[in-house]
Order: C-alpha cells, then sequence, then structure tokens
C-alpha cells in the first residue's frame, strides 16, 4: 500500500510518501517539504501566533492535496516539538483540524526518541548491538540507547537548534559571550541525562540523526546526499571541534555558502554544532555514523508493525 507521514517539526513541515507493506523495506516514492520555522513563531507568551497559525494551515492544505495527488491510502500526521510545547497547542490543534480536516497526533519526547531509535535499530541491524542514537532537531534533542528495537532508555531536551538559535544567539554573527553562555547551557543540561545512561554500559555502535549531524558530517567531510544512501558517513568529535569557532565566527550568509550547508538552516548551524559538540563529548564519542533513517521512517514502521502479516 502508498502510506503517507506528515511530519510538524520545529522547522518544516515535511510530508514523505512511500510504496510499503509489513516485512518490506519502505520505497520513498515521493517528498514534498515546505519551510515554516514554528519555533520561530512563538510570542513572548509561549503561543503560537495567528500569522503561525494560518501558516500552519496553508502548508497542511498543500500536503494534504500532494498526498492525494500520489495517491495515498493511509496518512499518518504528527506534530513534535514546536506544537507540543505551544502555550496554545490545543487551539492550534483544533483550528488546524478544522480547516484541513486533518487531525494532528502531538508525539511527546519520549516517543519521538523512541520511534527514531526503531528506525535506527532496522537500519543498522542486530549486529550493530547496543546503540546510542542522537537527533537534533529544531525544538529538541532526542537521545535514546538499547540493545532491542525499544530502547532501555529514551529522553527529550529542550535544546534544538532552532529554539537555541533564536533565545540566545541574537547576532550576526553571535557575540562570543553569548556562545560562550549558550554553550555552558546545553552541556550542564545535557550532563543531567549522562547518568540515566552511563549505568546501561558502553553503546556498541553511535548514530546520528537529523539535518544538524548530516550537515556538520558533510562538513567535516562525509560524502554529498547525492551519492546514496547507503555510503557510510561519519561525524569525527575532532573534526567537529575543531568546526565551532569558525562557524561562531561566520554570518548566516557566510555559512550558507558551506557545502552542504542550506539558506534556511544557516542561521541555527552553530547552535546545533554546539549540541552536537556537548553530547559527544559528555557521552564520551569519538565518532558517530550518520543514519539515513529517522522519526518519519520509525513512524511508518510502527505502523507496518501494528498492521501485521497481510
Amino acid at each position: 500500500m502508498r502510506l503517507g507521514v506528515l511530519d510538524v517539526g520545529s522547522n518544516t513541515v515535511h510530508l514523505l510518501v512511500v510504496d510499503a507493506h509489513p516485512g518490506a523495506r519502505p520505497l520513498p516514492a515521493h517528498s514534498h517539504k515546505a519551510d515554516l520555522r514554528l519555533a520561530q513563531l512563538l510570542d513572548g507568551d509561549g503561543a503560537i501566533g495567528s500569522e503561525g497559525v494560518d501558516r500552519l494551515i496553508t502548508v497542511v492544505l498543500d500536503a494534504r492535496q500532494a498526498a492525494e495527488d500520489k495517491g495515498v491510502e493511509d496518512l499518518l500526521p504528527f506534530a513534535t516539538s514546536a506544537v507540543r510545547e505551544a502555550s496554545n497547542a490545543d487551539q492550534v490543534l483544533a483550528r488546524v483540524e478544522e480547516a484541513t480536516g486533518v487531525r494532528l497526533q502531538v508525539l511527546a519526547g519520549e516517543e519521538e526518541a523512541r520511534l527514531t531509535f526503531l528506525a535506527a535499530r532496522r537500519w543498522f541491524g542486530w549486529s550493530a548491538g547496543k546503540l546510542l542514537v542522537l537527533d537534533i532537531g529544531g525544538g529538541s534533542l532526542e537521545i535514546a540507547y538499547g540493545m532491542d528495537e525499544e530502547p532501555d532508555a529514551a529522553v527529550s531536551l529542550p535544546l534544538g537548534a532552532g529554539r537555541l538559535t533564536a533565545a540566545w544567539l541574537p547576532g550576526d554573527p553571535p557575540e562570543p559571550a553569548d556562545v560562550k553562555e549558550l554553550r555552558r547551557h546545553v552541556r550542564a543540561r545535557i550532563a543531567r541525562t549522562v547518568g540515566e545512561f552511563s549505568r546501561l554500559g558502553a553503546p556498541d555502535h553511535v548514530v546520528a540523526t537529523s539535518k544538524t549531524f548530516r550537515q556538520l558530517a558533510r562538513l567535516a567531510g562525509a560524502a554529498r546526499s547525492a551519492e546514496g544512501l547507503y555510503v557510510q558517513r561519519e561525524l569525527k568529535r575532532e573534526s567537529l571541534e575543531a568546526w565551532v569557532p569558525r562557524l561562531a565566527g561566520m554570518t548566516a550568509v557566510e555559512r550558507s555558502d558551506l557545502p552542504g550547508v542550506s539558506t534556511g538552516r544557516a542561521s541555527q548551524l552553530l547552535a546545533g554544532a554546539l549540541v552536537a559538540e556537548g553530547v559527544m563529548d559528555l557521552f564520551d564519542v569519538e565518532v558517530l555514523e550518520i543514519c539515513p533513517w529517522a522519526l518519519r521512517e520509525g513512524v511508518i514502521l510502527r505502523r507496518l508493525d501494528h498492521m501485521g502479516p497481510q
């Protein structure tokens, strides 16, 4: 059957259409994206304003139409950090459903981490052993660890690249003092969770998902996305540590000229790099591998599991 997953994230609204059935690898058929930056549209009270809701409705309508055009039989719509943490989340969800007919399921942060972990486990298989999975989104950082398809530990921290950029790095380029304060904040927040994971033992394999990690790996010399999903891509902490001060001294426009860095994400890249550097350092990770599958694939795989054999 043809499935569609509609991901209303903190940065983008992304429709992924796949051909899939239980026991088979989902085959991508179509992708439809729209930049929305919901995490940056929150007002002083933490609410998504009317303009932001109107824009969200427009892109959800466009995505629903694209899903219909591509013959999607089952649409799986969900929202993550930006909607989850908005002070008017219930009102936003009601307006979206009334205007579009699409009922967004709001994923809890821990469930987001668990579904991303499931995708990584299926991608790398059982031979990868104990997995530590890291994911930096626009609004949050997810960390999950385990041996099976359900992680033994999973957390979501409010350390997304978009959220931190808006709250901590107003300058372009940012002031050195602001960068230093953000670095301190990120590491203190991550450090609170380290003990929960370290008691479970060292992972056999560390992997990362998300656009932020892919861009950082590309800066450090990893293969371009055009070279395909099956090319191994790694990010070494040593390379990342060398890039952080360089990114801190650049404007967003200068970062957008770097290989693999999109214009829309350039302003967030420094905050994302500080989170990536902090989590790799505090979890004592020297090198990690980039996983092509992430949350959207996890949602699809869970849906297929619930369908059972056909």
